[in-house]
């Protein structure tokens, strides 16, 4: 992350934002886990009403990595001048085709504009991650094996779910950039959602 010297009136600038912020309405479909997202014009426009006022505006950049990776750059600014360039976030596209790319930018935008300004664009997680019900949930935070991730592509394809889709269901709904990144209890709960499907 790269910053101005002083970023102390950016910071004042962004407490008032998110002070006054009205958070969007999650009206976007997800087809196919029935869940709903703040789609990418929400989340501007949310902050474009607002953000003016306090003096503080982005910019947002896609660019790639040394392993083809498409990825989405963020930089907060604020009139005095100051600063904040946030590290970009990557991903692998799933189809390696100019609307496969411009469809992850999209997803790319709203994740890290979303996390810049404080923006909850996903659904809620379950409660009891916040409860302090999940003492023993330790080992549940690593990442998956590579036998996991291809279960979990598995079953998707045994209900016509592609892996593009769920990584977009993923971006969507837990705000990670990788299947792997998924923890043990949010694998579970998108594999059973995935199996339900076949009961429908």
């Amino acid at each position: 992350m790269n910053k101005s010297e002083s970023i102390v009136e950016i910071s004042k600038a962004l407490a008032k934002f998110q002070g006054e912020v009205k958070q969007p309405l999650k009206d976007a479909d997800n087809p196919y886990f029935k869940s709903k997202y703040v789609p990418l014009e929400n989340v501007v426009e949310s902050i474009s009403s607002i953000a003016p006022n306090h003096g503080l505006s982005f910019v947002q950049w896609a660019l790639n990595d040394e392993n083809g990776r498409v990825g989405v750059a963020t930089m907060l600014m604020h009139e005095s001048g100051e600063f904040i360039e946030f590290d970009p976030v990557f991903i692998n596209a799933e189809k390696q085709t100019p609307q496969g790319a411009g469809s992850l930018i999209t997803y790319l935008k709203r994740y890290s504009l979303s996390a810049v300004f404080g923006i909850t664009s996903d659904q809620d997680d379950d409660a009891n991650e916040s409860s302090g019900n999940n003492q023993n949930d330790q080992n549940n935070n690593k990442n998956l094996s590579e036998a996991q991730v291809k279960r979990l592509f598995a079953i998707g394809k045994s209900v016509q779910v592609t892996a593009a889709d769920i990584k977009k269901v993923i971006m969507n709904d837990y705000n990670k950039t990788d299947v792997a990144l998924l923890t043990k209890k949010e694998y579970d709960e998108v594999c059973n959602r995935l199996e339900s499907k076949k009961e429908s």
